[in-house]
């Protein structure tokens, strides 16, 4: 069997079985680079009695990790308690790079750190947007700046998320690359016959019920969409703490007979949702690139969404400020133009502009820059983190001497050559 041009491990919270942007986005990332002819093994958290090694399509090999999530599906920050087992998956799988997704993951944070200490190199990809001002923002923009003042290259998955991204964590923009998401247009493809627009228009949203998805928008906007247009449908799919907030205005409003609640959608089964309608509603307050809407165009579908970053050409969307009124007027005018929308074209486009194969080898080309980096020494590392500011560039510094120490520690009680390198298995497709 050939050997692979790359070993990468990809870390994360978010991984299957549970659903969402990041989720898909490794999975898909991973599998295309598995075609490229690299190795590719992931590492996440225990998901109920998923624990353990597992293996999915094409032979991609996910370590489940012994860790519970404990809030948020994010596992218990411990700094230190995952230095071991990192250690020891790198070694087993003689990983060449690794590759961070998604500044929420505490996961995702530790491995990077570990594998710096350690000297691999590691790439870092942001799939969020996040504020300045309030203290959750503020510590998580602390945490992302001492992630980042040692990284070797940054991914960033739109324009608007770049900037955040560099904003946020004093990074260089020379070692941010924006590589926008994709869909498996095979996967979401329009229906066979388009649903009437003279008669009833559905309005299809899809996504976390959660404030930042601005579900509380929604609960201001469907009453006066249904109130202005008689012949408009909701169709809501998804879970979250906001779905509450949704079934009382139904209730309130009567509006039982034109709002149907799906609740969880599983993603095999979104497609078949999308395909009912003809608008697709976002109502995200911060979004960096949003899958769903690619998922949706690839449908088909007209997309009217808040100004997150638009991802889409703009006789694809209808964007609007994140303000109920707004997003009213957005509404009507998708629905003025909506027999103007051809599917079949929309789904064409979309096949052409947002390729997995593509952010794959665009992909590719991040990781042979960070390969050509140069290791730093433990010093030189140090005066990074410094650099982080007066009081935390101290503590980070501690932080990373402490983790040195515990590596050297662990070499001692357990050299390298005693790590058992996992076998190689070829599985064909």
């Amino acid at each position: 069997m050939a050997e692979p041009k790359l070993r990468i491990l990809m870390v994360s919270d978010f991984f299957f079985p549970n659903f969402g942007g990041v989720e898909n986005h490794i999975y898909y990332l991973s599998q295309c680079l598995l075609n490229l002819g690299h190795k590719v093994v992931v590492m996440t958290h225990a998901y109920g009695n998923r624990t353990g090694v597992r293996y999915m399509t094409g032979g991609l090999k996910v370590y489940y990790v012994p860790w519970r999530p404990f809030t948020m599906q994010n596992t218990f920050p411990t700094v230190y308690g995952t230095l071991p087992i990192v250690r020891t998956i790198l070694k087993r799988e003689r990983i060449t790079v690794v590759h961070g997704h998604q500044a929420f993951s505490t996961l995702c944070h530790e491995a990077l750190m570990h594998a710096r200490t350690m000297g691999y190199r590691v790439v870092f990809t942001d799939h969020s947007l996040y504020g300045f001002a309030d203290v959750g923002s503020i510590h998580m923009n602390k945490v992302l700046q001492f992630t980042l003042a040692d990284i070797d290259q940054a991914i960033c998955v739109s324009h608007t998320s770049k900037e955040n991204t560099v904003l946020r964590s004093g990074l260089a923009p020379g070692k941010v690359f924006m590589i926008p998401n994709a869909v498996d247009t095979a996967m979401f493809k329009p229906a066979d016959v388009r649903p009437s627009s003279d008669d009833v228009i559905t309005i299809v949203v899809i996504s976390r019920l959660v404030y930042r998805k601005g579900a509380d928008l929604l609960v201001e906007v469907i009453p006066e969409v249904c109130r202005l247009y008689p012949n408009v449908r909701f169709v809501v799919g998804g879970d979250g703490p906001k779905h509450v907030r949704l079934e009382e205005m139904r209730e309130k409003h009567s509006l039982q007979d034109r709002v149907e609640m799906l609740g969880a959608v599983p993603h095999s089964r979104v497609r078949y949702v999308l395909v009912t309608g003809g608008i697709f509603l976002n109502s995200s307050l911060t979004e960096a690139f949003c899958i769903a809407i690619l998922e949706a165009a690839s449908c088909g579908l007209l997309t009217v969404s808040t100004r997150v970053g638009g991802v889409l050409p703009d006789d694809m969307v209808v964007l609007a400020e994140p303000d109920p009124d707004d997003m009213v007027r957005a509404i009507e005018k998708a629905i003025s133009i909506l027999p103007s929308i051809n599917p079949e074209e929309m789904h064409n486009r979309m096949t052409k502009l947002y390729s997995w194969q593509d952010v794959a080898k665009r992909t590719e080309i991040v990781y042979d820059r960070a390969l050509k980096c140069s290791n730093r020494s433990l010093l030189e590392r140090l005066s990074r983190f410094l650099s982080c500011g007066a009081w935390a560039g101290k503590v980070f510094c501690m932080v990373m001497i402490i983790d040195y120490l515990l590596w050297r520690l662990l070499q001692l009680l357990q050299p390298d050559d005693d790590i058992e390198e996992a076998p190689e298995i070829n599985f064909c497709n």
